[in-house]
């Protein structure tokens, strides 16, 4: 029994992750976005969510995560999004013996603008 809590320890010391919030925001965007034509805009049925994540080998990072790189993936997930609606960044990590990843979440609600879909359909 003692051998196996001792396991067990030692494993959850050996690989773990963490994940911070860093803000909600009630409109986000990396976009220019027009809002003089702010009536015109339209939710998005569903939530999307875009990441950035770096692998770190030895403590030596591969490359360096970026928030606006994140929020664009989300945002261009849907055609004519120009911004994100309740939105949540988030800066996560997990670590294992010899490295892990790091980097950060956006999720939220596109803003569509019907111009601006109207230019991806075409």
């Amino acid at each position: 029994m003692r051998k196996g809590l001792v396991a067990a320890l030692v494993a959850a010391t050996l690989v773990s992750g963490c994940a911070q919030r860093l803000g909600d925001f009630t409109m986000i965007s990396s976009k220019n976005v027009d809002l003089t034509r702010g009536a015109d805009f339209k939710r998005a049925p569903t939530r999307v969510k875009g990441e950035d994540m770096k692998a770190v080998i030895l403590f030596i990072p591969v490359g360096i995560a970026n928030m606006k790189e994140a929020l664009d993936v989300a945002i261009e997930k849907t055609p004519g999004a120009v911004a994100l609606v309740d939105a949540v960044v988030m800066q996560k990590s997990f670590w294992f013996v010899i490295g892990g990843v790091g980097g950060y979440e956006v999720e939220g609600t596109p803003l569509i603008d019907p111009a601006v879909e109207k230019a991806y359909r075409k």
